[in-house]
């Protein structure tokens, strides 16, 4: 790995960031007629950004779901996001799914990863149900690394009306977070969507998030050859490939559906 383009990445005035994202978020508001937002509060470090975010400058236009499924969600990560909304006294609604899952799991063809991509879709579900209820509009954590490698579910966890920190790689995400004061112990704790027991984000993707941000920032930031990749990043020739084999194996992910 080499260090200069990671902190090529992340020296950035996380100020101005954390000011430009709350008037996207009042102006989108504005714009739409819409009287606030909802979002899904897991206890990770995107929608714990999210989550602090909104309690600086939308607390009372913010609405916190948390949505564990208690067969599989960590205790930790709960524990985590009722932490958050207690420290930031945002409203929020506890909503354990596992017993919607499982109405759908006993009359579904189980496996393992459908099921767990099922799980995002109920928490959109969810989302856009007390979005209708309140006028409210649906806001996405998703960050930049997810979304260029198709690391979420489509209409599930990809589903929302705004996404605040979409352009924002997940060590930029770090780097925000800390700026904002978000607990320590978050921001250390490696990333999972929590689709299934023991889901790792860094083990399925097989690079960590230093390689996958420095990968893909000189990828789709710098428009450089795989070639050039390598000799910059210092990253295995075989992560580099994964990582632009995701990228474009992902693109319908990230474009409108194909019309005639």
């Amino acid at each position: 790995m080499n260090q200069k383009i990671l902190d090529e990445i992340t020296n950035l005035d996380y100020s101005k960031i954390q000011n430009s994202i709350e008037s996207f978020l009042a102006d989108s508001i504005a714009k739409s007629g819409a009287s606030g937002l909802v979002f899904g509060l897991s206890g990770g470090i995107d929608s714990a950004v999210i989550a602090h975010i909104c309690a600086k400058s939308l607390k009372e236009k913010s609405l916190a779901l948390l949505m564990p499924d208690s067969r599989v969600s960590p205790k930790e990560e709960t524990e985590d996001a009722l932490h958050i909304v207690d420290k930031l006294g945002l409203d929020y609604k506890l909503i354990d799914i596992s017993l919607i899952h499982s109405q759908f799991a006993n009359i579904l063809e189980p496996e393992e990863k459908s099921l767990g991509n099922l799980r995002a879709r109920i928490r959109a579900t969810l989302l856009y149900y007390h979005a209708n209820l309140k006028n409210y509009l649906v806001m996405g954590s998703s960050d930049k690394s997810e979304q260029l490698i198709g690391y979420f579910t489509k209409f599930g966890d990809g589903s929302a009306d705004v996404l605040p920190i979409v352009s924002l790689y997940k060590t930029q995400i770090r780097g925000l977070a800390k700026h904002l004061g978000v607990k320590e112990s978050i921001i250390q704790k490696k990333s999972s969507p929590h689709l299934w027991k023991g889901h790792i984000a860094e083990e399925e993707i097989g690079a960590s998030y230093e390689e996958i941000d420095s990968v893909l920032y000189c990828m789709a930031d710098k428009n450089m050859s795989l070639d050039d990749i390598h000799i910059t990043t210092q990253v295995d020739k075989d992560k580099i490939e994964k990582i632009h084999q995701l990228y474009k194996k992902s693109e319908h992910k990230r474009i409108m559906p194909s019309r005639l």
